[in-house]
C-alpha cells in the first residue's frame, strides 16, 4: 500500500505548516500595499526576517493555548523587523523618493494587521476543529490528586485546548477511585500499556505523588518512545505571567511541555556534519602538532606511537579507539582492566604532558572522521568497566543510547578522571535528554578554555568528588 504524504511527514497533521506560511503571507501581501517602493530582494529580506523572528519567538509551534492576544508583543516585533530589513535591503532609489520612514510606518502597520488577521483566522478554525475532535488528541492523566483533577476537568470543558482525557493513573490506585471526571486506569505501572491499549499518545504528569526514581523512569520512557509528555511543575501557581516558553497556563494550573526526543535524523545529520567538518579542518590544521607529538612519544616510547584500545560505543557497540602512547603496558590485560595510569612511575616526560594537556586524546579526531564517535558526547569506556558498572550504577547502560564523544558535559564538569562515576552517569544522561546543537558548541569552548586552564585549578573540585575508586572496590 503507497504511503500517504501525511504519512511521511506527520507534521502536517499539525498546524504548524499554516502558522509557518502566515508570516510570507503577511510580508508579500503588505509589499502590494506599498509595491511601488520596495524591490523583489527586499520582500524576499523582510520575509527572511519575518519568519527568523517568528522562529525564534516559538510562533510556528503548535500549543494547547491558542490566543492572538497574548502573541501581540511578538507579531508587532516580527512586523516591525520585517518593515526595516525591507526599508535597508531596498536599492539606492527603490523607495520611489518617498521617505523611509513612511515606507516603514506604512509596511509595519499593514504587516502587523495582517499577522493578526490571518493568525486569528487559524486559530479560529484550529479551535473548531479542536472541539468537533477532528483535531483533538485523547490524553491519559497520571495523578488523581487536586490538581490532577482540575487539569481533567479543565479539558473536558475546554475542547478547544485539543486534549481529550480519556482515563487517569495514580499511584495508589485503591486510595484514589472516588469521584473522578474519567475512569481510574490503575497504578503508575500501568500506563505504558493504557497508553498503547487506548492509542494514547499524549500524557499529563500531575503531582501523581513523590517524583521517585520509578515515577522519572516511566517519564523518561515515555519521552524516548516519542510521547508528547506534560508536566505540572513544582510551584506551578507562581508561572502564571513570566513563563517559560515551553509552558502554558490551563485555566489556572502551568503544565510545561517536554521535549520531545531531540536527536532525531535531521538533528543527527546536522550533528553528523558538525563532526565531520570540525575534525577535517583540525586535523588539517594540527598536523604540525600531531607530527611533533608522535615524534616526541617515539623518542620516549619506541615503535607504535598510537596506542589502540577497545571501547563500547553507540549501543554497546565496540571500536578501535586511538590515542598517543603514554606507556607501554606489560599486557594487554592491564591495558583492558587498568582504570588509571596517571600516578604510574613509568609514564616519562612527555606522557605526563600529553595527559595533563589532554593532548593524547587528539588522534580521536580520527575516530570522529570515521563515524566511530562524535565530538561531544559521553566519554567511552572499555568492555571490562562497561560490564561492571552496568551492575553497579543504575541508568550506565542508558549512556549509549547516543554516540559517545571526544569530549561531554561531564568533563568540562570537571568529570574526568578518577571521579565518580555515579556523578557521571547522571551528567552524561541530562546532556542526553536535553541535546541541542548550540549545546554541543558551548560544551566544545567549554572544553578548550578546560584545557588552556592552569593544570592545578581543578585538583580541589576531583578531590571532593573523586569516589570511583570506592566504587570499583565496592563492585
Amino acid at each position: 500500500m503507497n504511503a500517504r504524504p501525511i504519512d511521511l511527514m506527520p507534521w502536517l497533521r499539525s498546524i504548524r505548516p499554516l502558522l509557518t506560511l502566515v508570516d510570507p503571507v503577511a510580508v508579500v501581501l503588505a509589499a502590494l500595499i506599498v509595491r511601488d517602493h520596495v524591490s523583489p530582494a527586499s520582500v524576499v529580506g523582510a520575509v527572511a526576517a519575518a519568519m527568523f523572528v517568528s522562529r525564534a519567538s516559538d510562533l510556528h509551534r503548535s500549543r494547547l493555548v491558542l490566543s492572538v492576544l497574548e502573541e501581540l508583543p511578538k507579531l508587532a516585533l516580527g512586523a516591525v523587523v520585517a518593515a526595516l530589513t525591507l526599508v535597508a535591503v531596498a536599492p539606492l532609489g527603490g523607495l520611489g523618493g518617498r521617505p523611509a520612514w513612511s515606507v516603514l510606518a506604512i509596511f509595519s502597520a499593514s504587516m502587523f494587521a495582517l499577522l493578526v488577521v490571518l493568525r486569528t483566522a487559524v486559530y479560529t478554525a484550529t479551535h473548531a476543529l479542536r472541539r468537533s475532535g477532528r483535531a483533538a488528541h485523547p490524553v491519559i492523566i497520571v495523578g488523581s490528586g487536586e490538581v490532577g483533577r482540575r487539569l481533567a476537568e479543565a479539558f473536558l470543558a475546554r475542547r478547544e485546548y485539543g486534549l481529550n482525557p480519556v482515563g487517569m493513573i495514580d499511584c495508589a490506585p485503591d486510595l484514589h477511585a472516588r469521584d473522578l471526571p474519567v475512569p481510574l486506569l490503575g497504578g503508575i505501572d500501568s500506563l505504558e500499556r493504557a497508553m498503547i491499549d487506548l492509542g494514547v499518545d499524549d500524557v499529563v504528569f500531575a503531582f501523581p505523588g513523590p517524583p521517585d526514581h520509578h515515577t522519572i523512569d516511566v517519564v523518561r520512557r515515555c519521552v524516548q518512545s516519542d510521547r508528547q509528555v506534560f508536566v505540572v511543575p513544582r510551584f506551578f501557581e507562581m508561572m502564571g505571567v513570566d513563563r517559560h516558553r515551553r509552558t502554558e497556563v490551563i485555566r489556572d494550573v502551568a503544565v510545561m511541555r517536554l521535549r520531545r526526543t531531540a536527536l532525531r535524523s535531521r538533528a543527527l545529520f546536522l550533528k553528523r556534519v558538525l563532526d565531520v567538518t570540525v575534525s577535517s579542518v583540525a586535523m588539517v590544521l594540527l598536523s604540525p602538532v600531531l607530527a611533533a607529538i608522535a615524534i616526541a612519544v617515539r623518542i620516549e616510547t619506541g615503535p607504535g606511537v598510537i596506542f589502540r584500545q577497545t571501547r563500547v560505543g553507540l549501543h554497546g557497540r565496540t571500536f578501535t579507539l586511538f590515542k598517543f602512547r603514554s606507556l607501554k603496558p606489560a599486557s594487554t590485560e592491564e591495558s583492558q582492566t587498568t582504570w588509571s595510569i596517571d600516578n604510574d612511575a613509568r609514564v616519562g616526560p612527555v606522557g605526563r604532558i600529553l595527559r595533563r594537556t589532554s593532548l593524547d586524546e587528539l588522534p580521536q579526531l580520527a575516530n570522529v572522521w570515521r563515524g566511530d564517535m562524535s565530538l561531544v558526547g559521553p566519554r567511552p569506556e572499555r568492555p571490562h568497566f562497561v560490564r561492571e558498572f552496568s551492575r553497579s550504577q543504575e541508568r550506565y547502560e542508558d549512556r549509549h543510547r547516543v554516540q559517545t564523544g571526544m569530549t561531554g558535559w561531564a568533563q568540562v564538569n570537571d568529570l574526568r578522571g578518577d571521579t565518580s562515576i555515579d556523578d557521571r552517569v547522571r551528567f552524561d544522561n541530562f546532556y542526553i535528554e536535553n541535546w541541542s546543537l548550540w549545546g554541543d558548541v558551548k560544551i566544545m569552548m567549554r572544553t578548550v578554555r578546560a584545557v588552556l586552564r592552569a593544570p592545578g585549578s581543578r585538583t580541589k573540585v576531583l578531590a571532593l568528588t573523586s569516589s570511583a575508586t570506592e566504587e570499583r572496590r565496592a563492585a
